[in-house]
């Protein structure tokens, strides 16, 4: 445990690659080094299924020759080799054609501390331990009445520690932990077999929810969904239960994001400014959120994190930016930058989440005389290009304000912009994902039935 927190060895040979690439001729290099390790435990029926472990140290160099950059990576850490793959990643950018939005980000951006945000948690549970919390959620799940087989349960823990080393001088070092239950059941018999699911993932174990509440959970959501109906199709208010709410939301990151719109694939890309939601709609991303599943204090070129809103009181306020997407919308990087090892930097929203509104979700749902509620989503039916939206569904029906009957085999439809205009947040806001939202309420969508 003790080897994984110290993240001296890594940041050692992070710096020595970007030594070694200006030795061989870059004009600027970034480094950035990994170090993780996990334990996952299946179960099925009572028995391990499955047991895994793996860990392991990977290196990314990314090297600009002037206006030109490549990108190569390894997990061969021997020193010998950093001065091999410092030239061949030199050489690589030479013979690539220019970018003239490429380079490394604006000295005066770059993060100058790194504030505590208690991404850490310490005690790594063994296998043991994941074990017990898989079978306690199974357990759990095929106690409910009507649940007849379990879809297997799992439990996981991890740890993965980055470092990015600059050669302007930027040098910044990040840890996290990961810890999981997840468990599915199975409802019914033949051809009339539901299924559904439940999990948590915190990066502290304390704020795991209970595995014997996963499991419980689990089976209870699918014993509801028992003997589906279909409905005809028409056009009714759909609520979209707090789990996948968040798609909502998901869908508006991926259209704000910088590389979107330089290419000019976003249907919002003429909306900055405007107002896309209803008055009093707020959405924030917040890298520095504490115990955030993807908080960080800095971004993949070491510009300082902050909490921002992408939208604030129905108004788009900003794209998510990286600095080659900044500098090509002449704009400044909002500190959105990702990447992996083997990767040049892109855009990508941290903490992000749609803010809670007023109304109970039995409000939305109460105010509804025929509607859809919404609890699990299929497909990926939706052109960010267009603003086009269409997913199967399944979930229950909603007569005289009171959920009824399961439905299932539902297609929704219609278009983000008029799906934002009409969003209606509940007060139940909770942060279980990287991306989270509350029971939400969109009104006049096509439900496509029989």
């Amino acid at each position: 445990m003790s080897s994984l927190l110290d993240q001296s060895a890594i940041a050692d040979f992070a710096q020595r690659l970007v030594t070694a690439a200006r030795r061989a001729g870059a004009d600027q290099a970034d480094a950035l080094a990994v170090r993780s390790v996990s334990l996952s435990v299946d179960v099925r029926d009572g028995a391990v299924e499955e047991s895994q472990r793996s860990e392991g140290d990977d290196l990314g160099l990314r090297v600009l020759v002037g206006r030109r950059q490549a990108v190569v990576s390894t997990n061969d850490l021997k020193s010998n080799g950093f001065e091999a793959l410092a030239e061949r990643a030199v050489a690589m950018a030479r013979a690539a054609p220019e970018d003239p939005f490429a380079g490394l980000a604006d000295p005066a951006l770059l993060a100058r501390t790194t504030p505590d945000l208690d991404l850490i948690d310490p005690d790594m549970p063994g296998v043991d331990v994941l074990e017990t919390r898989a079978r306690e959620a199974e357990s759990a799940g095929l106690a409910v009445p009507g649940v007849t087989k379990s879809g297997g349960a799992g439990a996981s823990a991890g740890i993965a520690g980055v470092v990015l080393v600059t050669s302007h001088g930027f040098q910044g070092a990040t840890i996290s932990s990961r810890h999981g239950v997840v468990m599915t059941a199975i409802a019914g018999d033949g051809t009339g077999m539901e299924r559904d699911y439940e999990f948590s993932s915190a990066l502290h174990a304390a704020d795991l929810d209970f595995a014997g509440t996963i499991g419980r959970r689990a089976g209870e959501r699918a014993v509801k969904r028992l003997n589906p109906r279909k409905v005809a199709t028409r056009r009714v208010p759909v609520v979209f239960d707090s789990r996948v709410a968040n798609s909502l939301v998901g869908h508006l990151a991926s259209s704000v994001n910088g590389a979107a719109i330089t290419r000019k694939t976003s249907f919002l890309r003429d909306k900055l400014g405007q107002r896309i939601f209803p008055a009093g709609i707020e959405i924030i991303d917040d890298p520095l959120r504490p115990r955030g599943l993807r908080s960080r204090p800095f971004d993949a070129e070491g510009v300082a994190g902050s909490r921002r809103h992408l939208v604030e009181d129905g108004v788009l306020k900003t794209w998510l930016l990286d600095c080659a997407t900044a500098r090509e919308l002449e704009l400044e990087t909002t500190g959105h930058a990702q990447r992996s090892v083997s990767s040049t930097p892109s855009p990508g929203a941290t903490n992000l989440h749609l803010a809670a509104g007023d109304k109970s979700a039995e409000q939305l749902i109460a105010e509804i005389d025929d509607g859809f509620y919404v609890t699990d989503m299929i497909g990926m039916g939706v052109n960010l290009v267009t603003g086009d939206y269409s997913r199967g569904a399944s979930g229950f029906w909603i007569e005289n304000g009171e959920c009824t009957y399961p439905v299932s085999e539902i297609t929704i439809a219609g278009h983000l912009s008029d799906m934002f205009a009409n969003l209606t947040p509940a007060r139940d806001l909770v942060f279980r994902y990287g991306t989270n939202a509350p029971t939400v309420r969109v009104e006049g969508l096509t439900v496509a039935g029989h």
